[in-house]
């Protein structure tokens, strides 16, 4: 038997249990049964049971996710879940209060980086929480109002409503200038996926994704992004370059743009140029370009 990539296969000797997939290879745990549920808020998944552990990545609002199971009262205040991201099958411990969320109705989706979600149709309003570009919300209207100068949406919010700036839903260019323009000096954020904070992997999977005509979704980590796209000998803008537990995106064939600890922020780097950029090159694995999707 293989070994099982533990951070999207769903199995623990130490409680017990294991996912559906793999009851056949752990016949002696008790098997779970996964229900979806919603993210409430920008929701962080820890490495384990206890917020101090490392964030490992994070569900946006309105996104749904697999509980795989329940661990309540054994880590107070309150209960935690051990959950998967459905999007690219994540796993991780989310706290029980961030998934009340129910499933988004008539959705209107964030398209911009980030955004912020007001209690009023007004920019002098209260925020209520920020969102980050993939952020799902369940409309109260068929279309937005007019207030003021600007266009609202009215949306549900935890028991009452809200109001999102209609230009938060507006696309921008899918082009890779605008790309890197909008998440240059994005905070480092280990485990993030908004520009709200970010990490290299979490840029890649915002790169691939970007528009609706590039559907192709990657999974979670550098590594597992190397072995999902497909390895080209000389990169072109927008094809992915990898480094041991790193990935960047390529603007030519050796600029790069990546979200890093070095700088903490997302920058632009030249392979083979400078300090940093010859670190770099000697740790290059290779470049992959990311599928057309269906």
């Amino acid at each position: 038997m293989s070994e099982l990539d533990l951070r999207v296969r769903a199995v623990n000797t130490e409680r017990g249990v294991v996912e559906p997939a793999l009851e056949g290879q752990f016949p002696a745990l008790r098997v779970l049964a996964p229900r979806t549920v919603y993210a409430a808020g920008q929701l962080a998944l820890h490495a384990r049971p206890d917020g101090a552990s490392p964030q490992v990545t994070e569900a946006l609002h309105g996104e749904a996710l697999e509980v795989l199971e329940e661990l309540p009262g054994e880590h107070p205040p309150g209960g935690w879940a051990w959950v998967r991201t459905l999007h690219d099958g994540y796993l991780g411990y989310a706290r029980l209060d961030g998934l009340s969320g129910p499933a988004p109705v008539r959705p209107v989706t964030v398209q911009v980086p980030r955004s912020h979600l007001f209690a009023a149709p007004s920019i002098k309003a209260r925020v209520l929480t920020r969102l980050g570009r993939g952020a799902a919300l369940s409309t109260l209207d068929s279309h937005p109002a007019r207030h003021g100068e600007y266009l609202w949406w009215r949306v549900a919010f935890g028991e009452g409503e809200a109001y999102l700036h209609d230009a938060a839903v507006q696309p921008p260019s899918g082009d890779l200038p605008t790309f890197a323009e909008n998440y240059l000096h994005t905070p480092y954020l280990w485990g993030g996926r908004t520009a709200w904070g970010l990490d290299c992997s979490g840029l890649s999977q915002l790169w691939a994704g970007r528009d609706a005509h590039s559907r192709s979704r990657l999974p979670r980590d550098a590594d597992q992004q190397h072995a999902a796209t497909t390895p080209v000998e000389k990169p072109e803008a927008g094809d992915l370059a990898f480094f041991p537990g790193h990935v960047g995106i390529m603007l030519g064939e050796r600029r790069m743009l990546h979200a890093n600890a070095t700088h903490l922020r997302v920058t632009v780097e030249t392979l083979g140029e400078g300090e940093y950029g010859r670190r770099l090159q000697a740790g290059l694995l290779g470049f992959g370009r990311v599928g057309a999707g269906p």
